[in-house]
């Protein structure tokens, strides 16, 4: 394996564009196959090879190395990260996600950067990528991205929101309405459950209050809470922890909205105090205290 390794990276150097093509769709093929040959791959020298290729105009090779970069950052993230410029490779595809990337591409791409935010320590590094953080949201905001784009950046987009300081970041760069506009237009359930994902994480700021008032966030949300409108329990409980972290961190305008939430919307807190996991339990019953009159307002046994 590790002769085979040395002589396919050797011939990503090669002159001949026949020889780096079948080089890459090897090295897709081994490292989809066999985990093991992922460091292997990487230890022998590919990333920096890979990286450059993710500037190819050929779609068959751009797809090929960021299938293999992202196969191998599931086994091995360190030697992606330690990589000059791959972060700049992976913004150069995200940022033509609409006119010369491979759809596929963008996918294998956004979902390398979620692999790698796996990583704490890579979080604020990632982050602090603002061209990478500013792709992203125009892919969710593209109303002919494909689903699966829109699905691999939203994972990304919650992989930047876990680091605290990113959150500021992302409401500057317009995440706030780009994910409630996906919200209100993307009936689609699983878009919607990753967009609250996000959504839930970036309210968990000081400045998210203001921002998520400018869209009507907390109507939005509200609204998702209650029963009639039919939500998953993944939403429900991700806008509970989005309406937590909101009360939280923000002030009398955010509390106002919450007190006023319909009956509907306080069954749907109900229903996850019931039927929630464990952490979506403890969500929503640190909501309802939150708010004023909490537990005894709702007559809810806690």
């Amino acid at each position: 394996m590790h002769r085979t390794a040395r002589s396919l990276v050797k011939k990503l150097g090669s002159v001949s564009e026949i020889t780096r093509s079948e080089a890459l769709a090897e090295l897709r093929l081994m490292t989809k196959n066999d985990e093991e040959s992922r460091l292997i791959i990487a230890e022998a020298g590919a990333v920096p090879y890979l990286a450059e290729t993710l500037y190819s105009s050929s779609h068959d090779s751009q797809d090929n190395a960021a299938a293999t970069l992202l196969n191998i950052s599931i086994s091995s993230r360190a030697p992606l990260m330690s990589t000059r410029g791959l972060l700049d490779a992976i913004s150069h595809v995200l940022s033509h996600h609409a006119t010369s990337s491979s759809p596929s591409a963008v996918q294998s791409s956004a979902a390398t950067l979620y692999s790698l935010l796996v990583d704490d320590s890579y979080r604020p590094i990632i982050g602090a990528k603002r061209d990478i953080v500013y792709s992203l949201i125009e892919i969710i905001k593209r109303p002919n991205s494909p689903p699966r784009s829109i699905k691999d950046a939203l994972k990304a987009l919650f992989g930047i929101a876990l680091f605290p300081l990113n959150r500021s970041s992302l409401i500057d760069l317009g995440a706030v309405g780009a994910l409630f506009s996906l919200v209100m237009k993307d009936g689609r359930v699983g878009i919607v459950e990753d967009t609250t994902a996000v959504i839930a994480q970036i309210a968990g700021c000081e400045e998210s209050e203001s921002e998520f008032l400018k869209f009507s966030g907390v109507k939005v949300l509200v609204d998702l809470l209650d029963v009639g409108t039919g939500s998953s329990e993944r939403i429900k409980e991700n806008t509970v922890g989005a309406l937590l972290n909101l009360v939280r961190c923000g002030g009398g305008g955010v509390m106002r909205e919450v007190k006023e939430m319909s009956p509907g919307a306080v069954e749907g807190i109900k229903d996850v105090m019931e039927n929630g996991t464990a952490k979506g339990k403890s969500k929503a019953i640190a909501l309802l205290k939150a708010v004023e009159g909490g537990a005894r307002k709702w007559d809810v046994a806690v």
